[in-house]
């Protein structure tokens, strides 16, 4: 359809609204060092129907919220591999079915005390048992207790309750009485079916699955692998959907079945940001159903609730813990970070809507009423690990709440230095092997990036760590475990693509020192904004190990520390309140030579000081030097300013106005 102009699409003012509200509200929260989740509901609460009205067409909110809740169960399923599973299996199994357990008894008991149907109560109970598995996984990874009993306890519970919404969104037809297959036989034969589809979809994924990715990997293509990503966590919650079966539930058994490919790092940095916009979506839409004017007049209401969810949660995951005698510091701490309503029970709130079941049987003020009090327990979430920390330090469990070391965190391996000994190369190729066969002959650990399978294989021959993906993604960094790593060695990508790795790695992993190595032309001004370390041209570093080892040969002393580096970029920062109009000329270089380039064509090593051109990096010998190829250089090229290559001086000459240039004091990186 041809618009006529002046006119935007129907959809468009909603999603710039959705978009610029949710962004706006979200960066406050950030601000405010509480987790954005928080903000994106609140950002529903100010856009939806209910409020200002910005979106008053939820179609295609809601649309883009099932696709929200498919990518994010989607990424937890690659998240939570088999592997993980085993390792904390008696939390997931023994303390989470008692969690779960416990809290559908308890709140079953209440409803049922206060007048309603059991059926109502269970339903009750399955919103109650689950906690918010996004807001608690980013608490626990920020105080860096993942790895702490603490962490751990709660993880296996958030695993359990997530795996347990299978059940329940099977459930939930079941319990509405209506003689529909209800009964005994119908929940038998309900799982059975789910079992048999799920049977037969990870059989399939198993089978089809890694022949596919890695075809797919070998394209080397971020978007292609994107797209067949997205492809199978929709294709798989469709297939699921058409067999009766929770869609959301496919996409998670599609995430486990791609978590044991050696392409799940890969396929979780690719998709992780579609996950992020897609999930805040899902967010901001359970926001749009909250009625601000319902909560202003039942506040009292919903802060009953509230403490009362809280203390039921407490409860029940006290004692859960109690059964894995875990300790009372540790149980208390996890019990505190499970005590909110998780984002999936708006999943099951609107399953149960289907079939006419409410929150405690108050019909739509009972949903109202759970998402005020989620709300609110999930922006208190933080407060209450806080809590949690301090009361398991009065218990005197240090190492319950204790902030472990950045290495300990990710589980990398430290030492007394705290920074590993690792070299990361960023692609594989010749060089890279070469330099891989190098380092490892001199005992230094070498962990690999590349996108494609017969290189990744290859390094692995070598006896290399490798990671599949593309390195400037934050989740394969993280696989990688940058606490270990010392170095960082791009060398197998031309200068633009060079360049722009650099430049995302100082992104999203600062602090880490790079080496560049280009294969065709240098953008060096553009690697030095990029805080590369060492540069290494290609040219040059064929010639130089060439020069140096027939000089050692022939027995000459070659090394001079007060030599220009060619490895190391020359850039020279002037002062502000310089006079000189040739000062726009210089720009970030790289020395020709470590000696006076005139002179070692000449033959001769008699120059007094060296100057490098502050735009070409010719060196040259100053003044005092017999030759006087600085000044020559610059007459001959029109190039002014050179600067000192003495060790221990900051100033550059212009030879067109006979002056002396000072650094700004700002400019501390050496030359």
């Amino acid at each position: 359809m041809v618009l006529a102009a002046g006119e935007a699409p129907e959809f468009l003012g909603p999603v710039v609204a959705l978009v610029c509200v949710a962004g706006l509200i979200g960066a406050v929260f950030v601000r405010l060092r509480v987790v954005p989740i928080v903000g994106f509901l609140l950002a529903g609460v100010v856009i939806g129907p209910h409020q200002l009205g910005l979106v008053s067409e939820e179609a295609y909110v809601e649309t883009a919220a099932e696709i929200g809740v498919m990518l994010l169960l989607f990424t937890i399923g690659i998240e939570f591999s088999m592997e993980r599973l085993a390792q904390i299996k008696r939390f997931v199994l023994v303390g989470g079915a008692t969690q779960v357990g416990l809290t559908i008894a308890v709140v079953t008991g209440v409803v049922v005390a206060f007048g309603q149907d059991w059926r109502i109560g269970v339903f009750t109970g399955f919103l109650v048992a689950l906690s918010s598995t996004a807001i608690v996984l980013k608490v626990i990874a920020a105080k860096g207790i993942t790895t702490q009993p603490a962490g751990q306890v709660s993880v296996g519970m958030l695993i359990f309750q997530d795996l347990a919404i299978i059940v329940m969104v099977l459930l939930i037809p079941l319990l509405t009485g209506d003689g529909g297959g209800g009964g005994p036989f119908g929940i038998v034969r309900a799982l059975g079916t789910a079992a048999l589809v799920l049977v037969a979809v990870i059989v399939l994924a198993r089978k089809l699955m890694p022949p596919l990715l890695e075809r797919v990997a070998r394209l080397c293509s971020p978007e292609i692998f994107l797209l067949t990503i997205i492809a199978i966590a929709l294709g798989v919650a469709y297939l699921t959907s058409v067999a009766g079966v929770s869609d959301a539930l496919g996409a998670f058994l599609a995430g486990m079945v791609l978590s044991e490919s050696r392409h799940s790092a890969h396929a979780l940095s690719e998709i992780m940001p579609l996950q992020m916009l897609f999930s805040a979506v899902f967010f901001v839409s359970i926001g749009m159903l909250l009625d601000v004017r319902l909560l202003g007049e039942l506040w009292w209401l919903v802060l009953a609730l509230a403490v009362a969810v809280v203390a039921v949660k407490l409860v029940t995951s006290y004692a859960a813990m109690a059964v894995l005698r875990v300790g009372a510091p540790t149980a208390l701490a996890s019990s505190l970070l499970l005590a909110q309503i998780g984002e999936f029970s708006f999943v099951l709130q609107q399953a149960g809507a289907q079939v006419g079941l409410t929150p405690a049987g108050m019909g739509e003020r009972g949903g109202q009423l759970l998402v005020a009090v989620t709300v609110v327990l999930m922006t208190a979430t933080p407060a209450f690990a806080a809590a949690g920390e301090r009361l398991a330090r009065m218990l005197g469990t240090r190492g319950a709440a204790r902030r472990p070391g950045a290495a300990e965190e990710s589980g990398a391996p430290t030492g007394p230095e705290g920074k590993g000994d690792r070299v990361l190369i960023v692609g594989w190729g010749r060089v890279a092997r070469n330099l891989g066969r190098y380092l490892r002959a001199n005992d230094i650990p070498v962990t690999v990036t590349t996108l494609s399978p017969d290189l990744a294989a290859e390094a692995e021959a070598e006896g290399h760590v490798v990671v599949r993906g593309d390195a400037v993604r934050a989740g394969v960094l993280h696989e990688v475990g940058m606490d270990s790593v010392r170095l960082i060695v791009v060398c197998e990508n031309s200068g633009e693509e060079t360049t722009h790795i650099a430049e995302a790695l100082h992104n999203v992993a600062p602090g880490g020192a790079i080496v560049a190595r280009p294969r065709d032309a240098l953008d060096v001004a553009g690697l030095y904004e990029a805080d590369v370390s060492r540069v290494v041209d290609t040219e040059r570093s064929v010639t130089e190990p060439l020069a140096r080892t027939v000089l050692d040969m022939l027995d000459i002393d070659h090394a001079d520390p007060g030599k220009p580096d060619p490895t190391r970029v020359v850039a020279f920062d002037p002062d502000p309140d310089t006079h000189c109009p040739h000062v726009g000329d210089i720009r970030p270089v790289l020395p020709s030579t470590s000696g006076c380039t005139g002179c070692l064509r000449q033959g001769k090593h008699d120059w007094v000081h060296l100057r490098v051109c502050a735009q070409c990096g010719y060196v040259g010998c100053c003044d005092s030097s017999p030759e006087r190829h600085a000044s020559a250089h610059s007459a001959e090229s029109g190039h002014p300013i050179a600067v000192s290559a003495e060790p221990g001086e900051r100033w550059a000459w212009c030879f067109l106005d006979q002056l002396q240039i000072e650094p700004a004091q700002r400019d501390t990186r050496p030359v």
